[in-house]
């Protein structure tokens, strides 16, 4: 981990120009908060609002998007290396033209890619510079392929509970990104909240600890309430913002879906070759 940790500096600092996807990881310290149902749901708000959406799913291994999106993709990302296959044909299109992108446990795989690989994986990779956003879903917890993520992209979205031991564990993560000088700024979404009190009280409580030991800089994106139609929709493999759009839930999904666009729609943008270029870079 320390050898790539030059690596995840660097990279985290370049601009590989403007381009138009932006490039968003959302990742969480623990299993259980949510975190996948967060990221479906706001990328169907995203679509909503007449943004083009794609969903990264980075979980290696243990991915579950395509369960909760009640779709059943045939092929991964690296796929596309096979001649006749392009990228369109391992997307996989969910709700509102939402679109998904499995990553399976092709990432393994990619210091083993020679360079005329890697240039035709790049070059068929292009195409998703027609999306919007491009939100990776990362698998829980601190490790090589989360920290990688992280540093690759334009905005780190934290998502915990009220809950001590996500707590712990977010803070944990932070400290990790931090540790490695990957990124220094955070937004967080406190999930399964009982108010917006709570929401807002857990978060000034988090942000205490990030402030007094840390010195990063963390921003509140809001919370999402704990709601029974949230647990119906995910038993019934629909997103709770078709299924019950009048939820608390899909309330809180829209507002945290609007001051999300109005943060980051002034910063330069990778794009999903130059998130692709970093990636190779760090797994090398």
């Amino acid at each position: 981990m320390l050898d790539q940790a030059v690596k995840l500096r660097e990279l985290a600092g370049q601009d590989l120009g403007k381009t138009r996807s932006k490039i968003l990881t959302i990742t969480s310290g623990k299993g259980g908060v949510g975190k996948s149902n967060i990221v479906i749901n706001l990328a169907i708000e995203l679509q909503k609002q007449g943004k083009k959406v794609l969903i990264f799913d980075a979980d290696i291994g243990m991915g579950n998007d395509d369960v909760l999106m009640g779709i059943f993709p045939k092929h991964t990302l690296f796929d596309i290396l096979n001649d006749e296959m392009s990228i369109d044909k391992v997307l996989v299109e969910g709700h509102m033209g939402v679109k998904l992108l499995s990553g399976g446990s092709g990432i393994n795989r990619v210091e083993d890619l020679s360079e005329r690989e890697r240039e035709k994986f790049l070059d068929k990779i292009q195409k998703l510079d027609e999306y919007d956003y491009i939100l990776i879903d990362t698998g829980a917890g601190i490790n090589r392929s989360v920290l990688a993520f992280i540093s690759c992209c334009q905005e780190l979205i934290v998502v915990t509970t009220p809950e001590p031991t996500s707590l712990t564990d977010a803070y944990s993560l932070l400290k990790a990104t931090k540790h490695f000088k990957i990124k220094d700024k955070a937004s967080v979404i406190v999930n399964k909240s009982l108010s917006f009190k709570e929401g807002q009280d857990t978060f000034n409580k988090f942000k205490s600890a990030i402030d007094r030991f840390l010195f990063l800089e963390v921003d509140y994106l809001g919370a999402v309430l704990e709601d029974r139609k949230l647990v119906q929709a995910v038993r019934e493999q629909s997103p709770f913002t078709i299924s019950y759009p009048n939820s608390d839930a899909a309330r809180c999904i829209k507002d945290i879906a609007k001051k999300l666009e109005g943060e980051v729609n002034n910063q330069a943008n990778i794009g999903a070759n130059g998130l692709f270029k970093r990636i190779f870079s760090i797994f090398s």
